[in-house]
């Protein structure tokens, strides 16, 4: 297993563990990887500093027990999501606002929207939350 730095086209840099570099590169062309941040499909591999070790190796340890914990906890919120809800996918923002306004019926639904959907959605004060979403790896 191999854990590298990514980044989003927005900036955002965050870790994935992958069994080699070939899977990191399949996955990636294939689009599989994503920002958790924003959900941003174009990712390439950041910088990263080399692991030495330090007597701050227990606070790193702990750190990545946390990042752990957190990465299942959202893998958990994950599989309820699609248990309960509806997907909906693009049309997520249209939906949303076809429940808000009573034009169709109240259900829980899941889907993607861009960054302007989701600030008009807020702007209109109709209730949603975006979920850092983690993408399912074959490693």
């Amino acid at each position: 297993m191999i854990v590298f730095d990514l980044r989003c086209r927005k900036n955002h840099v965050f870790e994935a563990w992958f069994r080699d570099s070939a899977a990191f590169e399949r996955q990636n062309g294939k689009g599989d990887v994503t920002c958790p941040v924003c959900g941003d499909r174009k990712i390439a591999k950041a910088l990263m500093a080399p692991n030495i070790s330090t007597p701050k190796e227990k606070s790193s340890a702990e750190q990545r027990k946390m990042l752990a914990q957190t990465t299942k906890l959202l893998y958990q919120m994950r599989e309820q999501v699609e248990k309960n809800c509806d997907y909906v996918g693009e049309r997520f923002a249209e939906e949303a606002r076809r429940i808000h306004y009573g034009e169709t019926e109240k259900r829980n639904i899941y889907g993607e929207a861009t960054d302007e959907q989701a600030e008009a959605l807020r702007e209109e004060d109709i209730p949603f939350s975006r979920i850092p979403w983690i993408p399912r790896h074959d490693s």
